[in-house]
């Protein structure tokens, strides 16, 4: 059995995933997307250019799933497509990351400065935890989405 500090920092982690999830969806609205669509930008953020194939990988969408997205995105002028130079079958999708970075700094700047704030106000041996702690969970997290493909 589980003590209850245990279950306690369960219950406190889901609900920031899922409080995590309802900001998401604000922000989105804001922005002028639908769903979880802005999130998918980050992948561009952090990786550059992607192919469709990629970013299917990565978001766990279907292609044509994928194909709309990035027709949305483009339609923004968020992205552009860009054939490979030596494959001519092959096309990347740039992310326009100046734009993108323009478009979302308005809803996420306060949230990042306080989250900024928020991490500095603990010593160095509580961040060494809660990064140690955030680690695993991520290891977890995508241990149990490899199990799950």
């Amino acid at each position: 059995m589980k003590n209850d500090q245990v279950l306690e920092i369960r219950k406190l982690s889901q609900k920031y995933a899922y409080t995590s999830i309802q900001m998401h969806e604000t922000i989105a609205r804001k922005a002028g997307f639908s769903g979880t669509d802005h999130k998918y930008l980050g992948f561009f953020l952090q990786r550059g250019k992607l192919t469709a194939g990629d970013l299917a990988e990565l978001t766990g969408l279907t292609t044509g799933s994928v194909t709309a997205l990035i027709d949305r995105f483009e339609k923004k002028g968020l992205v552009k497509r860009q054939p490979d130079s030596v494959d001519r079958r092959k096309v990347f999708i740039v992310p326009e990351s100046e734009k993108i970075i323009a478009l979302l700094r308005p809803f996420y700047q306060a949230f990042q400065d306080e989250t900024d704030r928020l991490i500095a106000s603990f010593s160095n041996d509580e961040r060494e935890i809660i990064e140690s702690y955030l680690t695993k969970a991520l290891q977890l997290a995508n241990q149990t989405i490899e199990k799950l493909k």
